[in-house]
């Protein structure tokens, strides 16, 4: 089995996530200072939500996540944001513009975004319920179709589901 998983990484074959099944665990370096591991998040909401400083609808997005992150934080709600750009500086410098209280971790190596590649484009958000498994894979952003309002309504049904 270990050969035949270590042939199809080197032929450049990836096992992506996909919803309903466990999120694989990963330690990335945040901007708090400290190193995150979404496994040490067990319990809780999370969301992850990838983006880029060159990304017109993350300039959108950010603002609304911060909104729904200080409104349901304190129900056992996360938004773990993942930067892909290469530098930190690139997200530091979106972030000066667009300051956020959630924590933004960095993944220049695209290790944990490429686990969605499937799922092309800026950004996108996966929501994992309180027993690490992938609830939602929401691709794009969009304030006219309802976006913001689609992410309140996920949040708070995975946080009554953490409480039942």
């Amino acid at each position: 089995m270990k050969k035949m998983f270590l042939i199809f990484t080197l032929l450049g074959f990836s096992f992506a996530a996909n919803a309903g099944e466990k999120m694989q665990d990963f330690t990335l370096k945040s901007n708090q200072g400290k190193n995150i591991r979404l496994s040490e998040l067990r319990g809780q909401v999370v969301m992850l939500n990838f983006w880029a400083s060159w990304c017109g609808p993350c300039v959108q997005e950010m603002p609304v996540l911060e909104k729904i992150y200080q409104r349901y934080s304190a129900t056992g709600f996360v938004i773990l944001g993942v930067n892909n750009d290469l530098t930190e500086e690139k997200a530091g410098e979106f972030l000066k513009e667009r300051p956020v209280s959630f924590p933004i971790v960095y993944d220049p190596d695209l290790e944990v975004r490429n686990r969605f590649k499937e799922y092309s484009g800026m950004p996108v958000s996966i929501f994992v319920d309180c027993d690490g498994n992938i609830n939602e894979i929401h691709r794009g952003y969009k304030k006219a179709r309802g976006d913001d309002k689609k992410y309140i309504a996920k949040v708070k049904e995975l946080i009554r589901a953490c409480s039942a």
